[in-house]
């Protein structure tokens, strides 16, 4: 779904070689993103991006985030509908934008409602829009099972085929995870490529993943799933001989039968794999380093989870003033960033934003992203939030568990946040929080309903257990601010002799204020 970024370095022709008809242009890179002159064969369906500061129209250099940055070098090469990679119009070249891939969804039902198949299916549109593409049609069949052939029925592959061919399209998405012979009998009935869910989701990590380790999990889970669906034809499934090839045989080492070019590309993978594992492994010591630091002072953790394009991110931004960057796409975020808060009280805790879940979340990714995911599971606090204004928000709670359940978080305090209250429907949102108990009501947009959030999550944080009544020496004024910092002050009082605290502490902190004790530490 991805397409390379055209070159124009050492290019000074285009067209036929000749020159005919293409006269000489001149690229001044300076003015690539600065200005968009005005189009006007812009149709109502082609989905223009501006190419410089999208989405941040009216702001300052100096006011920009590191999400704007990162939204605004997303969008420097955002495919739009419509345009062809021929040269055919200078704005085409100075602006770089690439070709949407044209695809077709098929889908089969086989359990649920018609609305449960409808909304499988909208989603898959959104995906694929999200990977870089525009959707012709879509065709879903009811099936008690999918064909193991084909995934869909003979019958339904020669609509397809004629759908394919009307339309134009040059790939179909599937619904599902198709097996490799699913995959090669789609494509050799229907001439186009064939993609299913689990590729495509895959692709949209790939373009997504910025820091090392997310691409490095990204890279791995590809390769997993490509590995069982290696493809050759001809020569790519003839044998490789050792030696001097055609002198008496190849003499010795290129006798016997060799080695395919396709188990050949297997055992590269298989060692890739290998090594992006012990990448991994290193990536997470660091990781747990890191996290050693906030166990030994038991700093307590949360984390933001939830379906993706929940507004999980903009949650974060509102809370902690994170600044990471927040689209309007499934899997707009994929590295996971924490940030430092303190409740009302001073209580300091850290907040982080995860990955997002979807329906049928490829295993492969489960696993790539394991050790991330086990952030969820290690936590204090999960804050779930909830898309309000989806048209199935109760089936994107029961996907987001399901992967609690795999990743083994279903034991951790959740908090449900059901989020967009300014675009939800008031009926839903009065069903979820029926449905859920333990929830709150609020919009990262507009900020309605933060303070709820916010009380809500001080009041889940796991307390102090140990009491003590210190008299604390105006020396040892560092034992007062970590009390402050990570334990409940009953009462102080400032006396002659230092400040007398009666708190709540965890018990390393305890230790450090027993020689000061003047009482029964409970």
């Amino acid at each position: 779904m991805t397409a390379n970024r055209p070159e124009y370095a050492d290019e000074p022709e285009f067209g036929d070689g000749d020159g005919a008809g293409s006269p000489d242009i001149e690229l001044n890179d300076d003015k690539l993103f600065d200005e968009e002159p005005p189009r006007t064969d812009v149709t109502a369906d082609e989905q223009a991006v501006p190419a410089g500061h999208a989405g941040n129209e009216g702001k300052a250099p100096e006011d920009f985030g590191q999400g704007d940055f990162e939204l605004e070098e997303r969008n420097a090469l955002r495919r739009v509908a419509g345009l062809s990679t021929e040269l055919q119009d200078i704005s085409e070249v100075e602006y770089r934008r690439l070709l949407l891939e044209r695809v077709v969804l098929v889908g089969v039902w086989t359990e649920g409602t018609v609305e449960d198949a409808d909304n499988s299916m909208a989603e898959l549109k959104l995906l694929a829009e999200t990977a870089g593409s525009v959707v012709l049609d879509a065709l879903s069949q009811r099936r008690q099972r999918p064909d193991p052939a084909t995934y869909i029925g003979p019958g339904k592959v020669d609509h397809l085929r004629l759908v394919v061919a009307e339309t134009g399209a040059d790939t179909v998405i599937c619904d599902g995870e198709l097996s490799p012979a699913q995959l090669r009998n789609l494509e050799d009935r229907i001439k186009v490529k064939v993609v299913d869910r689990t590729a495509l989701i895959l692709d949209i990590f790939a373009q997504h993943a910025r820091s090392k380790e997310g691409k490095a999990q990204v890279e791995l889970a590809q390769l997993e799933y490509l590995r069982q669906r290696l493809r050759g034809w001809g020569g790519q499934l003839s044998r490789q001989a050792g030696g001097r090839v055609g002198v008496q045989g190849g003499g010795i080492g290129g006798r016997g039968p060799g080695e395919t070019k396709l188990e050949t590309d297997r055992r590269r993978i298989t060692t890739r794999v290998a090594k992006l594992r012990r990448e991994l492994t290193s990536m997470k010591t660091a990781r747990v380093t890191k996290k050693a630091e906030r166990v030994r002072r038991q700093i307590p953790a949360v984390v933001i989870t939830g379906y993706t394009n929940a507004g999980k991110s903009s949650l974060l931004n509102r809370l902690t003033g994170a600044g990471v960057l927040v689209e309007d796409a499934l899997f707009a975020t994929l590295d996971p960033t924490t940030r430092r808060t303190a409740t009302g009280d001073g209580r300091v805790y850290t907040l982080s934003d995860t990955v997002g879940f979807v329906r049928h979340l490829p295993h492969q990714l489960v696993e790539a992203f394991r050790s991330t995911l086990e952030e969820v599971a290690e936590a204090d606090l999960v804050v779930h939030v909830v898309d309000g204004s989806h048209a199935d928000p109760e089936g994107q709670i029961a996907a987001v568990r399901e992967v609690f359940a795999e990743i083994g978080a279903a034991h951790v305090p959740e908090l449900v946040v059901v989020n967009k209250s300014d675009v939800a429907d008031p009926l839903v949102v009065a069903r979820l929080l029926a449905r859920e108990p333990h929830s709150v009501v609020t919009s990262a947009q507009t900020g309605a309903g933060l303070d709820d959030v916010l009380a809500a999550i001080e009041a889940d944080l796991p307390h102090p257990t140990v009491e003590v009544d210190a008299l604390v020496p105006y020396s040892r004024g560092d034992l007062i601010s970590k009390i402050h910092e990570h334990g409940e002050v009953l009462s102080l009082e400032h006396t002659a002799d230092g400040t007398l605290v009666s708190a709540l502490v965890h018990a390393g902190l305890a230790g450090e204020l027993a020689p000061y004790a003047t009482a029964h530490t409970r």
